[in-house]
């Protein structure tokens, strides 16, 4: 998770500084390969932290990137709303792609093969 949060950090920071359509969809393509490895190893519940954690990362480079496209003021100020509250959006989008990929690989590779499941009922004890 930190290295797909990593690689997020420097795909948003290059689409801010200069937007490009390849940079973006590479970040869909990482985003994608990242939620294989998570329905794969059956990790699904990952998939509601990982923005988080992507937030956390690029929160700081991404304000330093409106900084260099806006200007040192304007940048910074924008930095704020749109970091900050434009988050909500690029969070739900990290969270709806890496769910929708995630969910297929996992749906493809059929059930756990592992051991069954145990359940071990209450001791009944006569005396009480």
């Amino acid at each position: 998770m930190v290295l797909w949060a990593t690689a997020m950090t420097v795909i948003l920071f290059m689409d801010v500084v200069a937007p490009s359509a390849t940079v973006t969809l590479s970040g869909f393509a990482i985003t994608a390969l990242f939620g294989v490895y998570l329905g794969w190893r059956r990790r699904i519940g990952a998939v509601v932290v990982a923005p988080f954690v992507s937030w956390l990362f690029a929160w700081f480079p991404m304000e330093i990137a409106c900084m260099i496209h806006f200007g040192i003021l304007k940048g910074f100020l924008l930095g704020l709303l749109v970091i900050t509250f434009g988050w909500i959006g690029i969070g739900f989008v990290e969270f709806a792609w890496l769910a929708m990929v995630a969910l297929f690989v996992r749906a493809i590779r059929g059930p756990s093969k592992g051991d069954p499941i145990v359940i071990i009922e209450p001791e009944r004890h006569s005396d009480r």
